[in-house]
């Protein structure tokens, strides 16, 4: 049995004898806060969503078999040290005291018994569940995605077009998408003499959040962070008191993707490899749909990885891709590194810790109550040369995996936004955004000799757009209309920042809209919209409106499209000139999987928020420029750990620490977060309200 407190905006703060108690508690307080969110997550582990939501499950139960993530997980399970498989044991049976009690009563189950008229019952977590849940929040958050798109390019337009959506990552244009912030001050930098670090990670919007504020405590440690609800400990961000942590995605190329070639042989198929036709192993299963018809699916995987995408013919044969992810390569899913991390006390123990990461690549700042403060890239990656990155590979040998190099002390600030390094030797990806957020993030921390995490509100609130410069230099002289006229002097005298009450910001964000869609008709990139062959799973991936707002200055100087971007422009601007401020059409969008469930009302009205900020600003809140200008990614947490007084440190989330759309702490930082001022974290004990102990009836 443990104890379990609250915060006043309802933040689970766990104490236990030890760290088994402690990992079953954190798994039945997580299981009755999010048991919604966390079954959902687990089921799409197993690749049985569908059971649960219907039709609308199909697409990601047909990608996670086809991928095995199951199959991953229970292998690196198996795999794990005695210690860390009980870790990971001890929460999933936390989790089934938790869904037994209270999380299998959420609303959302109860909403679809009622739509689908039947009732489906739960069934208890495995041991291995959690890995799942923790594969499913990283399988498609390496690069291997953008590899297949530059493919669907060179194979509708040519591979010359392939350069052109890699953007421009040197000059002042960027690619509007989503990553994460994080930064590290030196103790010379800060009011306290001791280090600080602060970022924000930008993800979907998703409704419950993907992180859960939590604070963890035993006779061993006590530490507060952020968790991954379904996973135990705090993988990502985390404050022990002593040391300190945060990351980013390092935008590496983890994950190679090889075009394979199939035929048929018995009730199987071979694949052609380095040696000629080679045997593959293939699994059928079932798909059962709640409401609808059995879907049957082939697992097919080589001696290069899974096929996750459609097969089609092709001379002959078939074709399709295949993913060697790491972390079924290697049974390993980095779940080593969850214990470690809670019981480092130096920032050199944070990344001993991390030597266990596997996927994906992240880049980690590290600090302690020495004054230490250490910048690592962590994680497994293919020993590719770069231009091995750039599409995907032909029955190419599988790659040895690529040494990272040791960790780098900082001595006075480090700041790491998805940036291309300017160390060669992490130098790990292809394509990478600008270096707008970087650059910004360092020139607002510049400004200030010393910092506070009080005063951090002026950088995670940073609107400046990173891309509007490289489309500003487009604006036409001349004869205009008198609306366009004004929406070009606006533009003009326009300073750049994305503020929700800015109509110059609207107009440049509707002009934008107007040229994506003119360049996305535009015959030379039509057929991007064509069907693509992968998978709807991909869909997201393969969207032609998304990826040409990635790349629009560069899209309008090829010549394919130069002769006529000049009247492109024109007519964009008289589309754009009765434009309103930014925040009356750039409204938060909250993403929750009820919403593609047919006569399910589903939870979130109230987050409908006008934001500032856009997808390359500091102040992340993407759209999807030329489609819709609702926000559907971007902060999703905020968190800074001051290692002078962890009750200076801060931290904040969307919504709330609740997935229970009835708590009052379902929504209780919403407006706080809106206005980029996260709360300070409480650690004294007394300070906190006693709830029900976790092994109580």
């Amino acid at each position: 049995m443990a104890e379990v407190f609250r915060d006043d905006l309802g933040i689970p703060h766990i104490r236990a004898t030890d760290v088994r108690d402690l990992a079953r508690a954190q798994g039945e307080v997580t299981a009755r806060d999010r048991g919604w969110q966390i079954e959902v997550d687990r089921l799409r582990a197993q690749g049985r969503l569908a059971e649960l939501i219907g039709e609308a499950g199909v697409a990601w139960d047909v990608f996670a078999r086809r991928a095995r993530i199951d199959s991953t997980a229970r292998r690196a399970f198996d795999a794990l040290d005695d210690e860390t498989r009980q870790f990971v044991g001890d929460y999933a049976a936390g989790v089934r005291d938790g869904m037994a009690g209270v999380g299998s009563g959420a609303a959302e189950f109860r909403a679809l018994d009622a739509r689908f008229d039947d009732a489906r019952p739960l069934e208890p977590w495995r041991d291995h569940d959690p890995l799942g849940v923790l594969h499913v929040a990283h399988v498609l958050f390496s690069t291997f995605p953008h590899v297949l798109w530059r493919e669907h390019v060179a194979r509708t337009l040519g591979d010359d077009w392939v350069d052109v959506f890699a953007g421009d990552e040197h000059a002042d244009e960027t690619l509007p998408t989503s990553g994460s912030n994080a930064w590290a001050l030196h103790g010379t930098r800060t009011s306290s003499g001791l280090p600080l670090l602060a970022g924000d990670p930008h993800r979907l919007f998703e409704l419950p959040g993907v992180y859960q504020q939590i604070r963890l405590a035993c006779d061993e440690f006590d530490v507060v962070g952020l968790a991954f609800p379904g996973v135990p400990g705090v993988p990502h961000f985390g404050h022990t008191g002593e040391a300190a942590w945060g990351i980013t995605n390092a935008i590496a190329h983890s994950v190679d993707v090889f075009e394979e070639r199939l035929r048929a042989a018995g009730d199987g198929y071979e694949a052609w490899g380095r040696s000629g036709w080679e045997p593959v192993d293939v699994r059928r299963s079932v798909i059962r749909v709640r409401g609808g018809a059995d879907v049957e699916v082939e697992s097919v995987e080589t001696v290069r990885g899974c096929i996750v995408t459609e097969l089609h013919e092709s001379d002959g044969e078939l074709r399709g891709w295949s993913i060697r992810h790491p972390a079924r390569a290697r049974a390993d899913l980095g779940a080593a590194a969850l214990l470690p991390l809670l019981r480092a006390r130096t920032a050199r123990q944070v990344l001993d810790a991390f030597d266990s990461w596997v996927d994906p690549v992240n880049r980690v700042l590290a600090a302690d109550r020495s004054g230490e403060v250490l910048s690592a890239t962590v994680g497994v990656v293919p020993d590719r040369a770069r231009s091995e990155r750039r599409r995907t590979l032909q029955s190419a040998a599988p790659a040895a995996d690529r040494m990272l190099p040791t960790p780098i002390r900082v001595r006075d600030l480090a700041v790491d936004a998805n940036e291309r390094p300017a160390r060669a030797e992490i130098d790990l990806g292809w394509a990478y955004p600008s270096p707008h957020r970087a650059c910004r993030i360092a020139q607002l921390l510049g400004a200030r000799r010393r910092w506070t995490t009080g005063e951090f509100a002026d950088v995670w609130g940073d609107t400046r757009s990173g891309s509007a410069s490289g489309l500003l230099a487009w604006l036409p002289a001349g004869e205009l209309s008198a609306p366009a006229s004004e929406a070009r002097d606006a533009l003009a005298a326009w300073d750049g920042r994305m503020e929700a009450d800015s109509r110059a910001a609207g107009i440049f964000a509707a002009w934008r809209a107007a040229l994506v869609q003119a360049v996305t008709r535009h015959h030379a990139l039509s057929p991007l919209r064509d069907p693509h062959p992968f998978g709807a799973i991909f869909d997201p991936w393969m969207a032609a409106e998304g990826q040409i707002a990635s790349a629009l200055p560069q899209a309008l100087r090829h010549p394919s499209l130069a002769s006529e971007a000049h009247e492109m422009v024109l007519a964009a601007l008289e589309r754009a000139a009765s434009a309103t401020a930014w925040g009356a059409t750039h409204r938060m969008l909250p993403l929750h999987v009820l919403a593609e469930v047919d006569g399910v009302m589903t939870p979130g009205a109230e987050f409908d928020s006008a934001l500032p900020g856009d997808g390359d600003a500091v102040r992340c809140a993407g759209s999807t420029p030329g489609v819709s200008d609702r926000s559907w990614r971007g902060s999703v947490a905020r968190w800074a750990w001051d290692l002078d007084d962890r009750e200076r440190s801060m931290w904040s989330v969307p919504f709330g620490a609740s997935g229970d759309p009835a708590s009052a702490h379902f929504a209780d930082q919403h407006a706080a977060w809106v206005e980029a001022r996260p709360t300070r974290v409480v650690t004294e004990w007394s300070a906190l309200t006693a709830d029900r102990p976790t092994g109580a009836s």
